[in-house]
């Protein structure tokens, strides 16, 4: 059995990224790792070059600026880059998610379950999004819990959406739950650095009018709709280290004051008692 990694990356310094720890934090797993580097106006793909690993193959593209429905460019730069890996397997990882050094044997276990059995698809992973810091890891409806990270090669699945997720034919895919963990940094990064990310991003979603009035010509941005959040407990991967030392703004949050509907927080008390979110949306079939 052979894994591919793949990813796509696009001005990754500029935005502050942490696409050199996502790949990484991937290369342990993978027998190669493809990274489609989009035209960038920084040195993303020196940098990419730079962790000189012999896994690592890198290919350029140029983004279609004018694709901005529904955030389509991202999965058309997923599905180039699906397109490249050889694997058996292929796993995927955006340029701000990062693996645990504790679930390596968790996913290697999961893989070896699934390999044999044709029914299964791809392999789900658990997400823990952080939020304005380190510290502090989403807990609302706001954020998604689980998605697929790892898929079987050549049986025609293709990025879905937006690339959160993965379909084969439109159709969901039937997958084997892991519980190995996708940590999610993209909203972990100075408030500067966030709001240059925000006004770019959303581009391949609305108009730049619309970026305009929603995301607003402010300098910094405002970490006040994160919903609820709480306090993280664990350990981050090694490879987030320096990173994480070099952190050098403060981050506040008030439980009391965190934004949230009458009906996000009834539904949040109700899933905190019965562990059931009412309503989620998940773009996959667990049967096993």
């Amino acid at each position: 059995m052979t894994v591919s990694g793949f990813t796509f990356i696009r001005n990754g310094i500029k935005f502050d990224y942490p696409f050199r720890e996502s790949i990484l934090s991937l290369l342990p797993l993978v027998d190669e790792l493809i990274v489609a580097v989009g035209d960038s106006a920084d040195e993303t793909r020196q940098a990419v070059l730079s962790l000189n690993s012999p896994k690592i193959r890198v290919f350029d593209t140029v983004w279609d600026d004018g694709l901005r429905q529904g955030g389509a460019i991202l999965a058309q730069q997923t599905n180039l880059a699906l397109d490249h890996v050889n694997g058996d397997w292929a796993f995927y990882l955006q340029g701000d998610e990062v693996l645990h050094e504790d679930d390596t044997a968790i996913i290697r276990s999961s893989l070896h379950l699934a390999h044999p059995l044709s029914s299964i698809e791809g392999i789900l992973f658990d997400y823990v999004h952080f939020y304005g810091s380190y510290d502090w890891a989403g807990h609302s409806r706001k954020w998604y819990r689980r998605e697929i990270r790892l898929i079987r090669n050549n049986i025609g699945i293709r990025s879905w959406g937006d690339a959160q997720g993965f379909r084969r034919d439109g159709k969901k895919l039937n997958v084997l739950k892991s519980n190995a963990r996708v940590f999610h940094y993209g909203w972990v990064k100075p408030p500067r650095a966030q709001q240059e990310k925000q006004k770019s991003f959303h581009r391949f979603w609305h108009p730049d009018e619309w970026v305009r009035r929603t995301v607003g010509d402010q300098e910094v941005y405002s970490y006040a709709d994160g919903g609820r959040l709480r306090p993280f407990q664990g350990t981050h991967p090694l490879v987030m280290a320096e990173r994480i030392r070099k952190r050098d703004w403060v981050f506040d949050y008030d439980p009391k004051r965190a934004r949230s509907s009458m009906k996000n927080r009834l539904l949040d008390s109700i899933e905190d008692a019965t562990g059931h979110r009412i309503g989620e949306y998940k773009n996959y079939n667990i049967i096993r």
